[in-house]
């Protein structure tokens, strides 16, 4: 399970101060997990059955394993929150033995689509195209794209068997789907985009991967077992949405999601996601941005040592050693001897301690610990930050699922383009 701690030589954080605010945002906490006053067209995930239950995940394990026996790659056109959840998880553990996922449908540059088409020149090919709302630029211009590109490869009656949609029931994808054949799942009805990583949303990709959903949920599971039935006092994600307000109020501006294991940098942008969309409205809100250790010590690192203390940091952490790369000694003087016998990850654990330590002397850090990264672990760490989301968001006297300011930029785009 995750661990949270912090260290700060600032003075900000003391348990002092913690345990007050989270006595006063426990109430928080209980209304979060009744729902009480929360949007029930946008918290459908907080009960994982509903939307990842046995019915589904065995659908979605037979659709996938349909793709994967015509297919060399599957393409997922989706934008946001209709593929980051699975882009983190796909991008992080994928096998050679698995079914190649190609992203599309989160750009409108001509280069980048080329690229993603040449990624397909001689392979078969299968499409997923995601979208709640099928009015989204990126994702429909991807669809046509694809849709011309199969049927000039395998003809009409193919193409047809090869094209998925993942749509909101009652819309124009599905709609479309019903009158060319394709075929249709649910995308949840309550549920925005950036919470769907447990549903057929962000399932049925990892499933293609050849990765094992089920244990995904079963992490999920576990994850919302303990937010649910631990009490206020040692509840880690009202512990961290507290110490997320505390540090708003003392005037931080941003908060840095920091690691060392590069497995996780696709998680990152789901991350920012969730935070930037949720909390980022009526003038509020905590900037959520990420670094990747160690290559970014030399350019981001420079900045939290010496430039204005804008932030405060969150390490993810990885506990457990998976892998073993041992640095041996050869004849060439290389002046890198006191590595001989050594582990990378022995090296690598060393570099965080390290900068954590540093760190700490500017700016509070917390350390957010996982074991390991496989499935169970995504599975924890989307349900806690979601649910985190929510108390923090709810702390901050904001909605954490509406996104207005997405919906700004779109009514320009389209009149632009002449769409009336």
């Amino acid at each position: 399970m995750l661990t949270l701690e912090y260290m700060d030589k600032t003075g900000h954080l003391t348990e002092e101060r913690i345990a007050s605010a989270i006595k006063e945002y426990a109430p928080v906490l209980e209304r979060v997990k009744a729902g009480e006053g929360l949007d029930p067209d946008a918290t459908g995930w907080l009960d994982i059955d509903k939307w990842a239950g046995e019915e589904t995940l065995a659908r979605l394990e037979e659709i996938a394993a349909d793709v994967r026996r015509k297919s060399d790659a599957f393409v997922v056109i989706g934008v946001g929150g209709s593929n980051n959840a699975a882009r983190s998880v796909v991008e992080a553990l994928k096998t050679k033995d698995g079914t190649e996922i190609i992203w599309a449908g989160n750009t409108l540059s001509p280069a980048a689509m080329n690229r993603m088409l040449a990624q397909l020149d001689g392979k078969d090919f299968c499409i997923d195209c995601i979208a709640k709302n099928f009015e989204t630029l990126e994702p429909g211009a991807s669809f046509r794209v694809l849709r011309q590109l199969l049927v000039s490869q395998y003809g009409k009656e193919e193409a047809r068997k090869r094209i998925i949609a993942t749509g909101t029931i009652g819309s124009s994808l599905e709609k479309l789907c019903h009158d060319h054949g394709f075929t249709f799942i649910p995308f949840p009805t309550d549920i925005g985009g950036r919470y769907t990583a447990m549903s057929n949303v962000g399932l049925l990709p990892m499933a293609v991967a050849g990765l094992d959903i089920r244990a995904l949920v079963k992490g999920a599971k576990e994850m919302r077992k303990e937010l649910y039935e631990t009490s206020a006092e040692e509840n880690t994600a009202l512990r961290y949405a507290a110490i997320r307000n505390l540090l708003y109020g003392d005037g931080y501006a941003l908060e840095m999601l920091s690691s060392f294991e590069p497995q996780l940098k696709w998680f990152y942008k789901w991350w920012i996601q969730l935070f930037a969309e949720s909390e980022g409205k009526d003038g509020k809100g905590l900037f959520p941005v990420a670094s990747e250790y160690s290559e970014e010590l030399h350019s981001v690192g420079q900045f939290v040592q010496d430039g204005r203390p804008l932030m405060f940091e969150t390490f993810l952490d990885v506990t457990e050693q998976q892998e073993s790369l041992i640095l041996r000694p050869d004849d060439v003087t290389d002046y890198f001897d006191y590595l001989n016998g050594k582990d990378f990850h022995e090296v690598n654990k060393a570099a965080f301690l390290a900068t954590r330590t540093a760190h700490a002397d500017k700016l509070p850090c917390l350390t957010l610990s996982v074991p390991r990264i496989d499935m169970e672990t995504f599975g924890e760490l989307f349900y806690f930050y979601q649910f985190m989301c929510v108390i923090s968001g709810c702390i901050l006297g904001i909605n954490p699922f509406n996104q207005p300011g997405v919906e700004a930029y779109k009514g320009w785009m389209f009149r632009a383009l002449g769409k009336e």
